[in-house]
């Protein structure tokens, strides 16, 4: 199997292929530096299946959280894609900190990739649900 890649049993004798996280991350980060933003690791999970939560923070001090969407956002043709929502908003860095010290505590697997994106929105560098 090709690294990066991992292989999920959907029905009995089926496999589905999905990006390791670690690959996942490696791709987000690289993108984000391609369109002229920055990117770091700030917390390294597990590298085949931890979840994964994106600080974007703007040139003017604004921060989101982004976090895995609920498994009702999932489209039934493409049911392993990793999506994001937006989790927590603003200025109140405390409170987004607070938030991933609940997610560790629930999940010690987590990762923390902080983006500050360039040219592309972030819509473009992490998928969100269709509305």
């Amino acid at each position: 199997m090709p690294v990066g890649i991992r292989c999920r049993a959907a029905h009995a004798g089926s496999c589905v292929m999905r990006l390791t996280t670690d690959f996942f991350v490696a791709a987000l980060v690289r993108r984000v530096f391609g369109s002229g933003g920055f990117a770091a690791v700030a917390r390294r999970g597990a590298g085949e299946a931890g979840a994964v939560f994106v600080l974007c923070r703007s040139r003017f001090g604004q921060a989101t959280l982004f976090g895995p969407a609920p498994q009702t956002s999932y489209d039934s043709a493409r049911p392993d894609e990793r999506l994001f929502l937006a989790l927590d908003a603003g200025e109140d860095a405390a409170a987004i900190e607070k938030r991933l010290e609940s997610e560790q505590r629930f999940d010690p697997d987590i990762w923390v990739v902080e983006i500050e994106p360039g040219e592309l929105p972030i819509e473009s560098l992490i998928p969100m649900p269709s509305r």
